[in-house]
């Protein structure tokens, strides 16, 4: 048969006369169609991918501010330990010469500097220690690729 503009029409599509197209619809059953299945997958995968990125990005900026504050640790450390290699040297251990001898007071500075640059360095690794990979977007994105294979 055919439709009025144009192509044919199958029998279910005809509707009685007065009769709405909506009720044509919910009398077949309601199914979307493929068209709209496909779309509407579209969209969902598209946000759950959003949603996976967003995660991992507050993750992943957490972690990095924790490894920012470790490695701006062991830089410190590092300065230190410069400081100390010079200072052990000079100016410190001449001041202690005037009360013990000269050998012993430069073994004195060089220790409390060495002190000062250990405690640094391990508060610094430490810190370092606390970085993650990002633990619950690897977690969701394994359940999202299990979720999709089953399907």
């Amino acid at each position: 048969m055919s439709h009025p503009l144009g192509g044919s029409t199958t029998s279910a599509q005809h509707t009685a006369p007065g009769a709405s197209t909506d009720s044509v619809a919910l009398a077949s059953g309601d199914q979307p169609t493929v068209g709209r299945l496909v779309a509407d997958a579209s969209t969902h995968l598209s946000s759950l991918v959003r949603a996976e990125i967003a995660l991992a990005k507050s993750e992943l900026r957490f972690s990095a501010k924790a490894a920012g504050v470790g490695a701006g640790l062991l830089a410190v450390a590092a300065f230190v330990l410069v400081l100390a290699v010079v200072m052990i040297s000079v100016s410190a251990a001449y001041g202690l010469a005037y009360v013990v001898p000269t050998w012993l007071a430069f073994l004195i500075v060089f220790a409390v500097y060495a002190l000062v640059a250990a405690v640094l360095a391990l508060l610094g690794v430490k810190s370092l220690k606390k970085v993650s990979a990002p633990e619950r977007t690897i977690e969701t994105t394994k359940d999202t690729v299990t979720t999709l294979r089953n399907r």
